[in-house]
């Protein structure tokens, strides 16, 4: 007797085993490399032209380049009947010091959430629907990296920042179409100040994929550490420094055909600042291509037009002033093995005068702007996936 209530108590606990079998990856990615900008201002002063001074090239050892370094633990608990549970955890890190991007440990991701056939419900840190939609359509997004994002990645798609306590709901895969839903809460009386929104959908078929995405930040200059929005880029609040809403939408498509993809992005981003009475829009129109020469070496292109318009109405001024950047970038790759590959690119910016002066151009990633019109990056480095 007491044989059988052993051999039932085994089979017993087999079967929950199996039924609720879990997984838990650890992942990251490293990149590091040499790079050279032409032109970065060291100082600033109201009496110099656009407030920029000093400037000088700069050689150095920087990481990030393509992607920035990150590690990170994802995980999912069968839970039967087509239901798991989900988690993912992740970190970026400056691999040339060591520190943290900032004082947040998992700084990129922290969610947690249940998916089924119907999609997936995370709560959490997570990135919008631009990241999810649109950017995989831009070279910034898809191959090339940090320094092929627009100016000062003022739409997102370079990832630049995720938000915190959202609720995001994932569709899954119907005949090629998907969307995506995300809410991030203020975590303050009202609900109104530090939220965010977002949106997007997508579709693939065969070679064709296409996307479609929309972001609103809202009541950023609310003083709420708590809320959705936490360490927004500095290119936000330097061009309008009492922002309180941002939106940002975008549209992209990509077509691969045979060893070449081509793409094409639009996406527009809007500032307001309502104590002000102020607005800052960019548009930025995007064509890119990548060639694979051999299955382990691929060359890349992109080129990118960004058109700034601020309107300030209580100025007196009714005509937008206009600034205007025109971005060519270039990227070489070659693949040592799966998970490791090097890279050499360069991406050349030049800013357009416009009505208040202001022609510097500054390429996403570098630590300053040029005190010209034009900036130049050149790097090349090794970044290795685990």
């Amino acid at each position: 007797m007491k044989k059988t209530y052993l051999l039932a108590a085994t089979v017993a606990a087999a079967a929950g085993t199996a039924h609720a079998q879990s997984n838990v990856t650890l992942y990251g990615l490293i990149d590091a490399g040499l790079t050279y900008v032409s032109n970065e201002a060291s100082t600033s002063s109201p009496m110099s032209p656009n407030g920029l001074t000093g400037g000088k090239a700069v050689f150095g050892m920087t990481g990030g380049n393509v992607q920035q370094s990150r590690w990170g633990l994802r995980g999912v608990e069968d839970l039967g009947g087509g239901l798991k549970t989900v988690f993912n955890l992740e970190s970026g890190f400056n691999v040339t010091n060591g520190k943290a991007v900032n004082s947040s440990l998992f700084n990129r991701q922290a969610y947690v959430g249940l998916s089924s056939q119907y999609g997936t419900v995370t709560l959490g840190r997570q990135y919008d629907s631009m990241v999810d939609y649109v950017a995989p359509m831009s070279a910034t997004g898809a191959w090339g990296g940090t320094y092929f994002a627009h100016p000062g990645d003022n739409d997102n798609l370079n990832g630049s920042f995720s938000l915190s306590n959202t609720i995001k709901y994932q569709s899954t895969n119907y005949a090629g179409f998907s969307a995506s839903a995300l809410y991030g809460f203020s975590n303050n009386a009202g609900f109104a100040d530090n939220r965010a929104y977002s949106a997007g959908m997508g579709y693939t078929n065969g070679g064709l994929r296409l996307g479609a995405a929309y972001l609103q930040l809202q009541g950023l200059n609310a003083n709420n550490a708590n809320g959705a929005v936490q360490n927004l880029p500095a290119f936000t609040t330097a061009n309008l420094p009492g922002v309180q809403n941002q939106r940002t939408w975008g549209l992209g498509a990509s077509y691969a055909f045979g060893p070449m993809i081509v793409g094409a992005v639009f996406t527009q981003t809007r500032l307001q600042d309502k104590i002000a009475d102020a607005s800052v829009r960019y548009n930025n129109y995007e064509v890119n291509a990548r060639y694979d020469l051999t299955p382990a070496f691929y060359l890349g292109a992109a080129y990118t037009y960004t058109q700034g318009l601020r309107n300030t109405p209580g100025s007196g001024d009714t005509n937008n002033r206009s600034a205007h950047w025109n971005q060519f970038g270039l990227q070489a790759d070659y693949s040592l093995s799966k998970r490791t590959d090097l890279y050499a690119e360069s991406v050349f910016q030049i800013g357009a005068n416009n009505a208040e002066g202001t022609n510097a151009a500054q390429i996403n990633g570098t630590g300053a702007p040029s005190t010209s019109r034009s900036q130049v990056v050149v790097t090349t480095g090794i970044r290795h996936r685990f």
